[in-house]
Order: structure tokens, then C-alpha cells, then sequence
């Protein structure tokens, strides 16, 4: 996290990635939210309708109507442009940071170039991820709880086993089957990446964002708006420090594994020790 922080230190405009993407994500929201409340009983049908598609899922006998039907495709979509939205971004965060790593000066536009450039397989990949991502869901919220518990580790496993795949669009120009064949074999000869990196980075803006729930309490307590305030920008400078610094530990742990050796900024024991071999 030092070395991925030392990185960010000298390209702070790599902040603007998850920044785009999270205006974006609330514009997505925005225009999905709309349409969704307009339609008559969308609570109801949404219930109904993943309730439907979630026992056809396990093998119960359920048909799904013309109406339970629109609300799931209505979903999916939704989850289509989401996933795109943070897609795109993340691999314009990731492209800029193997310039800086491999000794280059990156821009937010060479991020958003390489991005773009890689639209089909962004957009690809996209469609696939929320495919996986809207089934486990709809298996969790209807599921008993062996179920869920099933669909967790299936979850889990996805995470870890696409851990690679922007990466490997990015800077291998892969498809997306591609790149995610490519993530799988990577990981199951070092086990354990996401998980122990995943860990280390979430417990530390844990304990950061401590100061912010104070600084919240005392604002509600005391019914400071500014205070209020403060902490709201605080939590968002938080998650975009978080983001960003993902992004660019997924890029050097990629071009790590790939190389062999480690890239600039980094120490291969440093690498090595966030990579648990099975």
C-alpha cells in the first residue's frame, strides 16, 4: 500500500478515475431510478419477480410473467451500465499506472485513450460480470440459508478468480473469455492475492475513516451542518484514495506476476509477501 501510495503521491490526478466513475455511477442511478419508480407496484414486481427467477435458478417450478420479466431485464441493464461505468474507469486508472510504472508520465487522457480503445472488451466483460453478479444476488435474496452460504463462496471465488481481468484487458489487449482464462490460471498458481491485499487495504481506511464517524457523531450530536459536511467529504476522499489505490496494487501485482520481476516503485519482497502461494 506504501509503494501504491508513493505512485498516487506522483500522479495525484489518478484520484479523478474513481471520481468519474462515482458521478457517473449516481448519473446511471439517476436514469434508472426514474423510469423503475414510475412503473406501477416496482416494489411488488421486483420482489415477485426475483423470487421467480431465483426459484427457477435452484430448480423450483416458477414462470415468470410479462411484467417480472421487464423488471429483471430493467435490472440487468441497470447492472450492464454500472458495471461498464466502473469498468471503463478502472482501466483507465490501471493503463495510467503502468505508464508511471514502467517509468512513463501518464495523463487522465492517456487513461481515458487506453480506456477507450478497449471499449468492446470493456463493454463485454461488463455484460458477463453483471450476468454473474445479478444471479448471486438474486440466489442470495431467495435462497435458505444454505443457499446463501453457497452462493457467498460462489461469489468469493468469482471475485478472486477475476481479480486480473482489467488488467489483463488493458495492457494485454484481451477479450474478455480471454482475460479471464488468462486471471484463473495466473491465480491458481499464486492463491490468495485478492484476498490477503482485499484484507490489508480494507482494514487500514478502516481505522482512517474512524475520525470521520467521530467527526459525523459530534456533527449529529451537536447539529452542526458543517461538521456534518466535513465528514461526508472526508468518507469520499477516503473511498477515492481506496480506489485509486486498488487500482494501481492490481496493476503491479499483475505486471509482477507476468514479469517476474517487480516494477517501478515496488519491491519484489514487498509482492511477493502479498501472494500466498497454495
Amino acid at each position: 500500500m506504501r509503494a501504491s501510495w508513493e505512485v498516487l503521491k506522483q500522479d495525484k490526478e489518478l484520484l479523478l478515475f474513481p471520481l468519474l466513475s462515482g458521478v457517473c455511477c449516481v448519473l446511471v442511478l439517476a436514469s434508472f431510478a426514474g423510469p423503475m419508480l414510475a412503473m406501477t407496484d416496482w416494489h411488488a414486481a421486483s420482489e415477485s419477480a426475483t423470487s421467480s427467477a431465483a426459484q427457477t435458478l435452484v430448480g423450483s417450478d416458477a414462470n415468470l410473467t410479462a411484467d417480472q420479466a421487464m423488471h429483471i431485464l430493467a435490472l440487468f441493464l441497470f447492472y450492464c451500465c454500472n458495471y461498464f461505468v466502473i469498468i471503463f474507469f478502472n482501466a483507465g486508472l490501471i493503463a495510467c499506472a503502468q505508464i508511471r510504472m514502467e517509468g512513463g508520465d501518464p495523463t487522465v487522457g492517456d487513461g481515458l485513450r487506453a480506456a477507450w480503445a478497449r471499449l468492446p472488451a470493456i463493454a463485454g466483460w461488463a455484460v458477463l460480470a453483471a450476468t454473474v453478479g445479478l444471479v448471486l444476488r438474486m440466489i442470495e435474496e431467495r435462497s435458505n440459508l444454505v443457499g446463501q452460504i453457497v452462493a457467498g463462496l460462489v461469489g468469493m471465488a468469482w471475485s478472486l478468480t477475476s481479480f486480473l481481468v482489467v488488467p489483463i484487458l488493458v495492457i494485454e489487449n484481451e477479450g474478455p473469455v480471454t482475460a479471464l482464462r488468462r486471471s484463473g490460471t495466473m491465480l491458481k498458481k499464486t492463491w490468495g492475492e485478492q484476498i490477503i491485499g482485499n484484507f490489508s487495504f480494507g482494514f487500514i481506511f478502516l481505522l482512517l475513516s474512524l475520525p470521520g464517524v467521530l467527526v459525523l457523531v459530534l456533527g449529529v450530536v451537536a447539529s452542526s451542518a458543517t461538521l456534518v459536511v466535513v465528514s461526508v467529504l472526508y468518507f469520499i476522499g477516503i473511498a477515492l484514495a481506496q480506489s485509486a489505490l486498488q487500482g494501481i496494487f492490481q496493476a503491479a501485482l499483475y505486471l509482477y506476476m507476468r514479469d517476474g520481476e517487480a516494477p517501478e516503485g515496488f519491491e519484489a519482497g514487498a509482492l511477493q509477501a502479498s501472494i500466498g502461494h497454495r
